[in-house]
């Protein structure tokens, strides 16, 4: 096994179709490809490659987000799916080893996951990290990350959000103040 993993975070209907709840839309969209072709390229490699995906309860009050964002990922709906064409190469490889999904109910992947426990038994210590949105789940994620003593690296052409200005910002902050590899 390989001592990296990719971290696919929230690449859902939701989060990337035009018509989705909470959508970052065409920069969502245009990372398509490099989404695919990295999760195939860690797979094929024998990488660990996890799915991080954002899950809600309908009419759940009590969650911070609710006052945020309108309701978006919520369980049993098609807004969780993942987008596109990497729900089709999620089917083709989900049975693999060394391909995780998991449910996240916070910005980061690693609130209240085992997530941490999956990387520390596999050997891990580098964590790359793709998906959206830059400057909410992907930031949080490699902040947690970065406290936990991991490596970092972003794929930023395997990342995008809703927001230009904090799209930039993230970029900068992951190189900046988290010492990641932005590549």
């Amino acid at each position: 096994m390989g001592e990296r993993v990719l971290l696919n975070v929230d690449y859902t209907y939701d989060f990337v179709a035009e018509d989705g709840k909470l959508t970052c839309g065409e920069p969502g969209q245009a990372i398509e490809e490099k989404v695919v072709s990295l999760t195939e390229e860690f797979v094929k490699a024998g990488d660990f490659v996890a799915f991080a995906i954002d899950k809600h309860n309908e009419g759940d009050a009590l969650h911070p987000e609710s006052a945020l964002f309108p309701p978006h990922n919520i369980a049993g709906t098609s807004g969780r799916q993942l987008y596109g064409k990497l729900a089709d190469v999620y089917d083709n490889i989900k049975d693999k080893e060394n391909v995780y999904y998991f449910d996240k109910t916070r910005y980061s992947a690693f609130a209240g996951t085992d997530l941490e426990i999956k990387l520390r038994e596999r050997g891990i210590e580098e964590v790359h990290i793709i998906g959206v949105c830059t400057d909410i789940c992907v930031l949080h994620t490699a902040i947690d990350a970065y406290n936990k003593g991991f490596s970092i690296v972003v794929h930023k052409d395997a990342v995008a959000s809703f927001n230009e200005a904090g799209h930039d910002w993230a970029l900068g902050h992951f190189t900046n103040t988290l010492g990641a590899k932005v590549v």
